[in-house]
């Protein structure tokens, strides 16, 4: 009988993500502080720039979190880590410079373990690597972060010491960053929005990556431990986002996408669940052949469903949301997939 299960390097990289989430927090909080601190009018408005960044990434951060589908806490050791950097940057008895020291220490550390969930993901499963896409666009931004914050560095503390600005200056490293930058990211940046949260059509998408990723996979091993493996978390990404969808989408778009053609989407997510529950009761040790086959059944069935909604219903959602609408529903929707994925774990 297959379970829903999680194995230990899906089960580690959900951590890392923890991690990543809260070690952003500490950034944004911190700069929050030094901002407090600088009377530095060019400092400041390029710390400035970067909080602003930092808090449009937190919420990339939460989505890609969503997206891969696994919830966990961070590690032990990571908020004894936060804790001691935050004791740090809250401290009078440590100057602007020191902390902005520290505070690059902690963008350099952001920067690598973004890059390495990624290649841990490429390693893991193709349908991680879909979910964690959207974590290029804040590692790139956090990679440019520092090469900002080497460059505010040098003019800080040059002045610190002589009281002059250095040879060099500050926008020579700065403008090297943002052109570095903007030729190594700017193919990543125009697949996601600047905006904190995407919009419902996006995430939505999303989703149907994932899940057509997972079908692949499936499809792609007779294995019986790793079809285990994907169809636990294919069970567990298509309750979530149906749930999510029949709470926060449908019910949304009823008026304007009409009841027929809405009672048609939740009919589909009932006979999806329907089968999963099936292939859920059917090992694919014993049954592989037959497992197989019901699994290409459930991805027909769901394959009408995702061109139904990737066609009528998100012509339907641009025909009669607004940007700003489309932003919220797509934050609503996030939240409750996450608080349904966290209420599916402690089950």
């Amino acid at each position: 009988m297959v379970t829903s299960l999680d194995d230990k390097k899906r089960l580690m990289i959900a951590e890392k993500l923890a991690d990543l989430k809260a070690f952003q927090n500490l950034i944004i909080s911190n700069e929050q502080r030094l901002l407090q601190e600088c009377s530095d009018n060019d400092v400041r408005e390029r710390l400035q720039n970067m909080l602003s960044d930092d808090q449009k990434n937190l919420g990339i951060i939460e989505t890609v979190i969503v997206q891969y589908g696994v919830q966990s806490e961070p590690d032990s050791t990571t908020q004894k880590l936060i804790d001691q950097y935050d004791q740090m940057m809250k401290s009078d008895q440590i100057n602007f410079s020191h902390k902005l020291v520290q505070h690059e220490v902690i963008k350099h550390g952001q920067a690598m373990s973004g890059i390495v969930i990624h290649k841990a993901a490429q390693k893991v499963g193709a349908d991680i690597e879909v979910a964690i896409g959207p974590l290029n666009t804040v590692n790139f931004e956090n990679r440019a972060h520092q090469e900002q914050l080497k460059g505010l560095l040098e003019l800080v503390l040059v002045r610190e010491m002589t009281g002059q600005d250095p040879d060099q200056g500050l926008w020579g490293r700065v403008q090297d960053a943002i052109a570095a930058f903007s030729g190594v990211a700017g193919s990543v940046m125009t697949q996601t929005t600047d905006k904190e949260d995407m919009n419902i059509q996006t995430l939505i998408r999303l989703d149907h990556n994932k899940v057509n990723t997972i079908f692949t996979e499936i499809g792609a091993t007779k294995d019986p431990q790793k079809l285990q493996e994907y169809f636990g978390q294919l069970y567990k990404d298509l309750l979530a986002h149906a749930q999510a969808e029949e709470e926060l989408v449908y019910p949304n778009v009823r008026s304007f996408y009409g009841d027929d053609n809405t009672q048609e989407l939740f009919d589909e997510q009932a006979q999806m669940k329907r089968m999963l529950d099936e292939i859920k009761s059917i090992d694919p040790a014993a049954n592989a052949d037959e497992f197989r086959s019901r699994v290409k059944d459930l991805m027909d069935v769901v394959g009408d469903h995702v061109r139904q909604e990737e066609s009528t219903m998100f012509a339907a959602i641009d025909n009669n949301c607004s940007d700003e609408q489309k932003e919220k529903m797509a934050s609503d929707f996030k939240a409750a997939k996450s608080k349904i994925q966290k209420e599916m774990a402690a089950k």
